[in-house]
C-alpha cells in the first residue's frame, strides 16, 4: 500500500526543512569533474574521493589531459580509493572517448553518459541531476535503504526502486527527494542503528523502531 500525495508531500517537506542545504556532497568546479568524481565514488565514500580531489584535478583538469594521462601516475594518486586500478583505466578511456567523439565535453543526455566507460545508471542520472540541472532520481544504496524502510517503495533491487519511487514521487521534486533521502541515511536513517528516536518522519515510516 503506497502513501497518499498529500503524505509523500509531508515526507518531502519534513525532510527539506531538517536538510535545508542537503546537495551533492562531491566537491566539483565543472561538470568533467563531477562526471569523474561520480564515477569514482562508486563503493567507495565522497570523503575518500573528495581527498584526492586537489591532486588529481591539478594534474589532468580536463577530459584531454587526462586522456593522456599515465596509468601508473594516475594509479599512485587514487590508490586511496577503493577499486583504484579499476577505477583508473575506466575514467583514461572515459576522457578518450569525450575527447574523440564529443571534443572533451560531457554530453548532457542519457544514452551518450551510460556509453561512457564506467558510467551506469546512478552516475548517469546524478550527472545529469547535479551537472545539468535535470530532474532525475539516482538511486544509492542509502536511498535504496530508506526510501524501501520508510515505505516509499517495497522493492528488492535499484532498478525497481527507482522505477517506483519514478511514479510516487513528484517529478518537480525528484532531484531534491534523491539528495535529502541521501542525507536522511547518512545522518540518521543509518543501516544498522537507525536513529529512529531523533528522525522527523518516524510518525509516518513503517519500520520506525521507537
Amino acid at each position: 500500500m503506497t502513501f497518499s500525495k498529500q503524505t509523500i508531500h509531508k515526507i518531502l517537506d519534513r525532510l527539506k526543512e531538517e536538510y535545508p542545504h542537503a546537495g551533492c556532497e562531491l566537491l566539483h568546479e565543472d561538470v568533467y569533474q563531477l562526471l569523474v568524481k561520480v564515477t569514482l565514488s562508486a563503493q567507495t565514500t565522497d570523503k575518500s574521493v573528495n581527498s584526492v580531489s586537489e591532486k588529481l584535478f591539478s594534474e589532468y583538469p580536463d577530459a584531454k589531459t587526462m586522456a593522456k594521462a599515465d596509468p601508473q601516475k594516475l594509479e599512485a594518486i587514487l590508490r586511496s580509493v577503493g577499486m583504484y586500478k579499476t577505477k583508473t583505466k575506466n575514467i583514461i578511456a572515459q576522457a578518450r572517448m569525450l575527447t574523440e567523439k564529443y571534443n572533451g565535453i560531457v554530453p548532457e543526455d542519457y544514452e551518450s553518459l551510460v556509453a561512457l566507460p564506467g558510467v551506469g545508471r546512478k552516475t548517469a542520472n546524478v550527472v545529469l541531476s547535479v551537472g545539468f540541472g535535470h530532474q532525475r532520481i539516482a538511486v544509492d544504496t542509502h536511498m535504496f535503504r530508506v526510501a524501501n524502510r520508510i515505505g516509499l517503495a517495497e522493492e528488492k533491487d535499484v532498478l525497481q526502486t527507482e522505477m517506483a519511487l519514478m511514479k510516487v514521487l513528484p517529478k518537480d521534486r525528484w532531484s531534491e527527494s534523491h539528495h535529502s533521502l541521501i542525507f536522511h541515511g547518512r545522518r540518521c536513517c543509518l543501516a544498522r542503528k537507525p536513529r529512529c528516536c531523533d528522525c522527523v518522519i518516524k510518525d509516518i515510516c513503517r519500520k520506525a523502531e521507537l
